[in-house]
């Protein structure tokens, strides 16, 4: 562990103009251990609010710099949105977080907080951990009380910057007066590690390498602003390393219920999160960047909050001007006290998609929306259809979970535009051959002329409509929060299958918008494994391994989808008696 101080190793005057940087300013915690941090801020006399994130991705690391493997997606953001560099370099931007070069002007100090265990700061590594919000804690509290800070403190940032925001905005630091997630999950067990029940482990592994890669003391990158190892300077062996790092695969491997003490000491408890929010999500942010957001949003205790929805990828809207002039509007208001109109403003501001990847701003007073026409479409297995009359008669299909392939519903061409908007459900009536299925679900549209209409999502270039999945064992909702819409499962208790006896599962389809010319079509497919496009179809994403069409959260784990019980018979049921059914929330249009 470090003897230095808290004092900064440097301060640079001259980078950018009117700003003091000071890096590696040390942040004592309660136990002692010291956090490093960069700290960016206007060279002024008035007193300023401060912006902060804390995580693992290197706050020494510029986005721009050779050998960071974010680098192409900067360069592809930048290419195509050029406007992005009119009023900044980009040197200064790290992965996920504000761009100072915008900030400063704007009169707000940032703050990068290297987490415990991660690049410059010593101790073990435990994502998501109680531990790391308490320390969030003690960093927030540090920025509230600088003698050049105004008392309030924002957090602002995407994907991992935005799930510690709801964990640590629950414990309530006095200092905390705003907060912006955007894009990340709000309820771990629910949205990072097991999906319906269904461990979630392809993020996590590619998550896991990026810890280690990154993991304090072992030297993979540069600071350039340092000229030292941006995880030094410390130099641990290989012992050392592994007593700090807690691995974030195997606890949640073997905790297969939400009562486990490993997602207890994760999950938020939304009724103490009570500062204000704009809670940001994306249209196609399945398996982490999406639901969280929504639940968030309706879940928080605040006063004061908004729900804005995007589509795009993951790192691009979060720059683009519009984005950027709403975050400033929100911070502006709440942490300078500005009345620019942030209090009056539509609490939900939503960006509706049109095929080609064309969209436009409308803003409504709820979500989900009142006006919604909840309509039923149900499947039938004779005539691998989807519509909203029920079959007159009861059939049955039956596929392989994992080593087949799943069911396929088409509904006929729709006689007029229709929109697609909010959450969704759906009913099986299913049996099967073992004591467990995991069902996963993918909600698909064509245009007139038949071709996909699929849309750019955080990760995944070629996103479907909408996902969800459920383990029969983990069938048991939760009353007091389910809704017809919305299925809410409790993940408290297993409950077996009976070989060959009939069950009825509710699975939650996640939210998603569309507006669908005359002549689309819907398909549903009902499948055992993960939906993923022909080889020929997918992108390779480096460690993450290959994109097809179900972006990085994919449930691959050998001992958790042990096929000698995931891979049975899996038998669906439509019909009059047995009706198998999707919700599909259909807005009405103003003629309507």
């Amino acid at each position: 562990m470090t003897t230095r101080g808290c004092e900064p190793l440097v301060v640079d005057e001259t980078s950018i103009p009117g700003c003091i940087i000071e890096r590696d300013v040390g942040i004592q915690m309660k136990d002692g251990l010291i956090l490093r941090a960069d700290v960016y801020r206007p060279k002024t006399d008035p007193k300023v609010p401060v912006i902060m994130t804390a995580g693992p991705y290197g706050k020494g690391i510029s986005w721009t710099q050779e050998k960071n493997p974010t680098l192409p997606q900067w360069k592809g953001m930048c290419q195509k949105h050029p406007e992005i560099l009119q009023q900044s370099s980009g040197k200064y931007i790290t992965w996920e977080t504000v761009d100072p070069e915008r900030w400063i002007p704007w009169g707000y100090a940032v703050i990068r907080v290297d987490s415990r265990g991660n690049n410059r700061s010593p101790g073990k590594i435990n994502i998501f951990s109680r531990q790391d919000s308490e320390d969030y804690v003690e960093c927030i509290t540090w920025a509230g009380t600088q003698s050049w800070s105004n008392g309030k403190v924002g957090l602002c940032g995407i994907s991992y910057y935005a799930i510690t925001q709801w964990q640590v905005a629950q414990l309530q630091p006095p200092h905390l007066a705003a907060m912006i997630p955007w894009e990340g999950a709000s309820d771990p067990y629910r949205e990072i590690y097991r999906h319906g029940g269904i461990l979630s482990n392809t993020f996590m592994q590619f998550l896991r390498a990026v810890l280690a890669t990154n993991q304090h003391g072992r030297g993979t990158h540069m600071d350039h602003w340092l000229g030292e190892s941006s995880s030094g300077p410390e130099r641990l062996t290989e012992e050392e390393m592994a007593a700090n790092f807690e691995d974030p695969i195997q606890p949640a491997l073997h905790a297969k219920l939400i009562t486990d003490d490993f997602y207890q000491s994760r999950q938020v408890d939304f009724s103490k999160i009570k500062v204000p929010l704009l809670s940001a999500a994306s249209w196609a942010g399945f398996g982490l960047h999406q639901r969280g957001n929504f639940e968030g949003y309706l879940q928080a205790a605040s006063s004061q909050k908004w729900l804005e929805i995007h589509p795009g990828k993951h790192e691009e809207w979060f720059y683009l001007d519009q984005s950027l002039e709403l975050e400033k509007k929100f911070f502006d208001h709440f942490l300078m006290g500005v009345d620019n109109g942030m209090d009056r403003e539509s609490p939900v501001l939503m960006q509706v998609r049109h095929p080609g990847e064309r969209f436009h701003l409308r803003k409504e007073q709820e979500w989900p929306l009142n006006r919604t026409r909840w309509t039923k479409f149900y499947l039938d297995v004779d005539q691998k259809s989807i519509k909203p009359e029920i079959s007159s008669h009861a059939s049955k299909a039956t596929f392989r979970a994992q080593s087949g392939n799943g069911l396929i519903f088409n509904s006929d061409p729709i006689d007029q535009e229709m929109e697609i908007t909010g959450p969704m459900a759906a009913h099986l009536r299913i049996a099967s051959s073992t004591t467990d299925a995991d069902l996963f679900l993918t909600l698909r549209a064509y245009d007139p002329n038949g071709k996909e209409i699929i849309f750019v999502g955080t990760v995944d270039p070629k996103c479907v409509l909408s996902q969800g999945c459920l383990r029969a064992s983990h069938r048991a909702l939760d009353p007091e929060r389910t809704r017809d819409y919305r299925p809410f499962h409790s993940h408290t208790k297993e409950e077996k299958l009976i070989p060959g006896d009939d069950y009825n599962l509710d699975v939650e389809m996640w939210p998603t918008c569309i507006v669908l010319p005359k002549g689309s079509t819907l398909q549903l497919l009902v499948d055992g494994k993960d939906f993923c496009r022909p080889d020929d179809e997918c992108i390779t994403f480096g460690i993450a391994g290959k994109l097809g069409g179900s972006g990085i959260c994919l449930h691959t784990h050998p001992v958790d989808r042990n096929p000698q019980e995931f891979d049975g018979e899996t038998t669906l049921m439509t019909g009059i008696d047995e009706g198998s059914w999707l919700l599909l929330p259909i807005i009405p249009t103003s003629t309507e």
